[in-house]
């Protein structure tokens, strides 16, 4: 083969590869039929499994009946395969440095006697959750629709910690370490930074969750909660906060967890957007943890499907169940709402009269009219982050 014609076809070829990699990007609904795992985490219930190490355990469909997830079935996200042992708590302390007039070492003692316990219930939430609906597929973890859960957690407000150490004047960042550190020196430790003016009094230092003191692989023994945006942000095994006048750049702030800076939040595989931000208010979605793709229902018999529906702090209006595909829609009852930050437990009750498969759908609105779209309506972003589709679940009837 001549130069100039290698060259030529070469062309040809990329085009191709371009061409197909834009016909190609979709949004399906994601792999949400993964096996649970025989093998058992401490504190935790068999999960479903994507690593050991670092460990990655996604709750299964049949979690997400009832408002609050129980601990043994939370999901699990870690970075870095180096875990750090329990600590003994005599030796633990969370300290706040930089801009303040009175640096503090506080230690778990401290944090529960010296200032007013508050409870928050919330949602967390992985922002790669569901990330496997994406095609063509992105980095990272190909979550099904498990990496969330809802729990009640105590601890003290964030505003009275800072409180305590007196802000100086000037100051408007926060960073916020945790102990979910690297093996290698070169791999950056995990952190994030917040706006002081992003600190509501809904924003805590948790030590329990659930009404138990925190699990050890949620966060042992303190976890940052922002109720209403993505897990990134709750740092976990939290021992140092630092306050700063400005922004310090940091890898999980400049280069990782981020979306594109556009308003469909979109990009295709061969043209990224040429800028991002991070990603942070969580958007309204709903999952139905009962029945699941698996359950085989006896026509003409009595069904009560369930599940959740949650968004960033708004609070969820209706939920919406077709059983025909999305042609035509009928309101689930909704349970009472614990917080505008929880889940909102559902219910909707049918009775299948045709032998087949049935698909059902379910479709939250939230209070400011914000409703989830089909999945082949969202737009495919690099990092296969704030997925929210109409959830589907295809069940047999005999």
């Amino acid at each position: 083969m001549k130069r100039r014609d290698f060259f030529r076809l070469s062309a040809i070829a990329s085009a191709l590869v371009l061409s197909s990699t834009r016909s190609l990007a979709l949004t399906t609904q994601p792999q949400n039929n993964r096996k649970v795992s025989s093998v058992v985490f401490p504190q935790k219930k068999p999960l479903i499994t994507y690593s050991d190490r670092p460990p990655l355990l996604e709750t299964p469909r049949s979690g997400f009946t009832t408002a609050i997830t129980p601990n043994n079935e939370f999901f699990v996200r870690w970075h870095s395969p180096k875990i750090p042992i329990p600590r003994y708590l005599s030796m633990f302390s969370l300290d706040v440095d930089g801009e303040v007039n009175t640096p503090l070492v506080l230690s778990l003692d401290k944090l529960k006697n010296e200032f007013e316990a508050v409870e928050v219930t919330a949602v967390l939430q992985c922002g790669g959750n569901s990330r496997s609906a994406f095609k063509p597929q992105t980095s990272g973890i190909q979550w099904g629709s498990g990496a969330m859960g809802c729990a009640v957690f105590k601890g003290v407000r964030l505003k009275d910690i800072l409180a305590k150490a007196g802000v100086k004047e000037g100051a408007s960042w926060l960073g916020l370490r945790g102990d979910d550190t690297p093996i290698l020196p070169s791999a950056p430790s995990y952190a994030r930074e917040l706006e002081l003016h992003e600190i509501s009094d809904d924003v805590i230092v948790a030590y329990e969750m659930n009404a138990e003191e925190l699990p050890y692989l949620n966060g042992y023994p303190l976890r940052l909660i922002i109720p209403g945006m993505y897990s990134d942000s709750w740092v976990k095994m939290l021992s140092k906060i630092t306050v700063l006048k400005e922004y310090k750049k940091m890898f999980y702030m400049d280069t990782a967890y981020r979306i594109p800076a556009n308003e469909c939040e979109c990009e295709t595989a061969d043209k990224l957007a040429p800028k991002t931000q991070p990603i942070t208010s969580m958007n309204v979605k709903s999952y139905i943890g009962y029945p699941t793709s698996h359950t085989k229902i006896d026509a003409q018999s009595n069904v009560l499907l369930k599940g959740i529906a949650f968004d960033n702090g708004s609070g969820i209006k209706e939920v919406l169940i077709s059983l025909d595909k999305g042609i035509s829609w009928e309101r689930a009852e909704l349970e009472k709402e614990l917080s505008v930050y929880a889940f909102r437990a559902f219910s909707y009750a049918f009775k299948p009269m045709s032998k087949g498969k049935l698909t059902l759908m379910a479709k939250a609105v939230n209070r400011r009219g914000e409703e989830q779209p089909f999945s082949k309506d969202i737009e495919w972003n690099h990092g296969g982050y704030k997925y929210n589709g109409i959830d589907s679940v295809t069940i047999t009837v005999g």
